[in-house]
């Protein structure tokens, strides 16, 4: 399958409401021109330094998205040009974002759903006990925009279901606390997708089915 065809297929199956990330990580400049000139803006990077690279070299006009776990060393690096932040998984990391964010940083709070221990994120729990004392999550200069879940690597459709099901109900739980800014629930990337759209999902990351698969 072609990139257009991968582009295409997806996009034509997805509500108006969800937005598609070609997640380019690993793959050239020249990949990303392709989906670029197919229409495509929005972009998933999870190596600063490729990001980086990437964004001097690709028109500014492309929305890029910082995805995967990310150091708080590398925080300075990835601030001035991510649209959206996917993967804040600690508290130590939003305030080293927050130190390096300029006006206004859109961040998502990853939350960890999967039954598999190398997934970060806060645990549902973790994360209502913080917001119900206040005060780890008040930067000025940082918006939460959502959450964001990677579900079990599983074929088991019913316990990928019943993951996405329960980071939907505490996006529904917590959004009062945030407001009507408080408008993106990321889950669902190329093996998923369609069952993470059916539970709600508003922002979806594909790549293999895009761009094939990886080396």
């Amino acid at each position: 399958m072609s990139i257009a065809e991968g582009i295409a297929s997806i996009q034509n199956s997805i509500p108006s409401n969800v937005t598609l990330v070609a997640v380019s990580k690993t793959k050239p400049i020249e990949v990303i021109q392709e989906a670029y000139a197919l229409g495509m803006r929005d972009f998933g990077e999870n190596r600063p330094a490729e990001l980086v690279e990437k964004a001097n070299n690709l028109p500014n006009d492309i929305r890029w998205h910082a995805i995967g776990h990310l150091q708080r060393n590398k925080a300075s690096m990835v601030t001035p040009i991510s649209t959206l932040i996917h993967a804040v998984d600690s508290v130590r990391l939003y305030d080293a974002l927050s130190k390096h964010a300029g006006e206004k940083l859109d961040v998502l709070i990853q939350i960890h759903i999967a039954d598999e221990p190398n997934k970060h994120g806060f645990s549902a729990d973790d994360f209502k006990k913080i917001l119900d004392v206040g005060g780890d999550f008040l930067s000025p200069n940082i918006k939460i925009r959502g959450l964001m879940g990677m579900a079990t690597f599983t074929d088991n459709n019913s316990q990928i279901m019943s993951e996405f099901k329960a980071l939907r109900t505490l996006f529904d739980d917590i959004s009062p606390t945030f407001g009507k800014d408080f408008d993106t629930l990321s889950m669902g990337m190329s093996g998923d997708w369609k069952i993470a759209i059916d539970e709600g999902s508003t922002l979806i990351r594909v790549g293999s089915a895009i761009f094939g698969s990886r080396n």
